[in-house]
């Protein structure tokens, strides 16, 4: 009887988080599993804007990362316009502490992978991105910018080896979450990873100087 009830329920909540999905424009290949899950341990059934925010913590616990990007699938803040900022111009980056450098080259030295896509550029067209960057926060003044730090490149880098360096990264096919994306990174050998908030992973590797491209290439993860 217990597996049934189970099945009935998570069918009922499927089948309400595909009503409430357009409904509020929630953002459908980023959030569904995760919130399928919340609803179905009944973390997120209170209603902020009828005044009861009795379950607030519990279900910002439960999607945990993805709480900023799905608050609005559960109806616990205000619905988001997608098209006015697509997921894909936004992203979150990050260090890694242990890379292995020997490893990500083996992997991304030959033909491509079943799950992955390997692309190389120019470490000078990274280079110059982070630069432009650099210039213009350090010529803002205004007070909201005071707590904007921005890392230097490294100092041994020659201008020469920078017009032969490649930077070489790795986008995997599907959509996965910013926890995923890291673990995956990290099992790949990657310095750093770049998570885009349509859920596309980037992975990127030791010979980069910066955090990579800022271009969507997962093949199954481009909305």
């Amino acid at each position: 009887m217990r597996p049934l009830y189970f099945v009935l329920l998570t069918t009922a909540v499927l089948l309400s988080f595909t009503w409430i999905l357009p409904t509020l424009g929630c953002n459908k290949a980023l959030c569904a599993s995760d919130v399928s899950k919340c609803l179905i341990q009944e973390l997120c059934q209170c209603r902020p804007s009828d005044g009861n925010c009795s379950c607030c913590k519990e279900c910002m616990l439960c999607l945990s990362t993805l709480w900023d990007e799905c608050c609005d699938c559960v109806g616990m803040c205000n619905p988001r316009n997608y098209s006015d900022t697509p997921p894909t111009s936004k992203s979150t980056v990050e260090d890694l502490h242990d890379p292995v450098p020997s490893l990500f080259r083996a992997l991304t030295d030959g033909e491509r992978h079943l799950n992955w896509n390997i692309v190389s550029f120019p470490v000078a067209e990274e280079l110059s991105h982070h630069e432009n960057l650099v210039s213009f926060l350090e010529t803002v003044n205004e007070p909201q910018h005071q707590n904007v730090s921005v890392r230097k490149n490294n100092g041994h880098v020659s201008r020469s080896n920078e017009k032969e360096r490649m930077c070489t990264v790795i986008y995997f096919d599907d959509c996965m979450s910013i926890h995923q994306c890291k673990l995956s990174c990290e099992s790949a050998g990657a310095s750093k990873y770049r998570w885009f908030h349509n859920a596309c992973c980037e992975c990127i590797g030791p010979d980069c100087i910066d955090y990579g491209s800022k271009t969507v290439k997962c093949m199954n993860c481009m909305v």
